[in-house]
């Protein structure tokens, strides 16, 4: 009975220890910083979210509102997803979006991720023909300014005709330089525009051709 009963404990223990295979916690933590001003991103919005293998499906796992000290940390259960994604809003910022792979996350350490924004400003290019011709080909390219976002302008060569009388605005990250190299077609109208863009405000940079 004694040797039946060390047996029948023997294969709970082992069935247990099977069932807890795997088991645990990750831990995903780091600092949220704002590029612009040197500080952390105070009251920015910090999301994680799951991906099952084989899935497109975003579940929502936690949500943080980051402090004066520009920290988050979560605390997700070791599962086998596919990733996490960690995405951060804050109003007049450029969002992040970190994608984390299953693979790089390790169970019995910090996963340390380090993450940075910058503010949003923008810029107004302001052109004007005064004296327009129908075969008039204004030409521009940007030089220095952001272009990797959707409300980014174009970094490709750009063509205005004829008259022209416009505005454009281009999103850019703030305090830094937006700058364009222009040109008229068939004329020795040409040059180089630039502007500090200011944070959270809009710069004109105007051309008047």
């Amino acid at each position: 009975m004694e040797r039946f009963s060390f047996v029948g404990l023997f294969i709970v223990t082992l069935f247990l220890s099977g069932c807890n295979k795997g088991a645990g916690e990750f831990s995903i933590s780091g600092t949220i910083s704002d590029a612009t001003f040197g500080t952390y991103l105070e009251q920015a919005i910090v999301k994680i979210y799951k991906v099952p293998v084989a899935s497109n499906t975003e579940l929502l796992v936690a949500t943080q509102t980051i402090g004066s000290d520009g920290k988050y940390h979560f605390t997700v259960p070791r599962e086998r997803m596919e990733k996490y994604i960690i995405r951060v809003t804050k109003n007049l910022y450029f969002p992040i979006e970190k994608t984390i792979y299953f693979s790089e996350l390790k169970i019995k350490t910090e996963n340390s991720f380090p993450l940075s924004t910058w503010a949003k400003s923008w810029v107004e290019l302001k052109f004007i023909n005064n004296n327009p011709l129908p075969q008039d080909d204004f030409q521009y390219i940007k030089q220095d300014g952001y272009g990797s976002c959707a409300e980014c302008c174009p970094i490709t060569e750009q063509h205005l005709f004829g008259a022209v009388d416009t505005s454009i605005f281009c999103v850019n990250k703030g305090n830094t330089i937006y700058s364009l190299l222009y040109w008229v077609l068939n004329s020795n109208n040409q040059g180089y525009l630039e502007a500090n863009t200011t944070a959270f405000d809009t710069t004109q940079i105007y051309l008047s051709y």
